[in-house]
């Protein structure tokens, strides 16, 4: 199941469950959004603050920029992004074995590849106090045992970060 609801500062949440009760999974993830300053939306309230990608992470060790951008456009990836340790690309869902195949038979070493959601427009949160209430639900939720993942639209700038933890 996909539970959709917001968290302190208007942020987004898709939650990802697996569930064998949906009306125990329900209440729980009701409980944690209220407990935590959330709430629980209706299906489709935030879905489309989201959009559905292929991603494909390579490790940035022995690659530059240049050649990452030319093998993944020559792949047929959409987007790149540049991480700390890692380029991230971006495909269409439907093209994603197709782009991560490609790379591998380039010579790359593909770290991850997976279909997920990706956040198409940010909230920027700029106080520490909204950033622990976030991190705080974003915990909570994730330790209930049904849910598998939570996908967030949030921009916390590093210092805000550093204050809030």
């Amino acid at each position: 199941m996909l539970y959709e609801g917001y968290a302190p500062g208007g942020v987004a949440l898709m939650i990802l469950t697996y569930t064998d009760n949906r009306n125990r999974t329900t209440s729980e993830v009701r409980h944690v959004l209220s407990k935590h300053g959330g709430n629980l939306g209706s299906s489709g309230c935030v879905s489309f603050l989201f959009d559905r990608v292929g991603i494909i992470e390579v490790p940035k060790e022995g690659i530059s920029e240049d050649e990452i951008y030319e093998k993944a456009i020559e792949a047929g990836a959409e987007d790149v992004e540049v991480g700390e340790v890692a380029y991230t690309l971006y495909t269409k869902p439907e093209d994603l074995y197709a782009v991560k195949e490609a790379l591998e038979s380039s010579g790359l070493q593909i770290e991850r590849a997976e279909i997920a959601y990706k956040p198409n427009t940010l909230v920027q949160v700029q106080d520490s106090e909204t950033a622990k209430k976030i991190f705080k639900l974003l915990d909570a939720l994730e330790d209930l045992d049904d849910v598998k993942e939570v996908i967030a639209n949030f921009d916390i700038p590093k210092e805000v970060i550093e204050q809030a933890t």
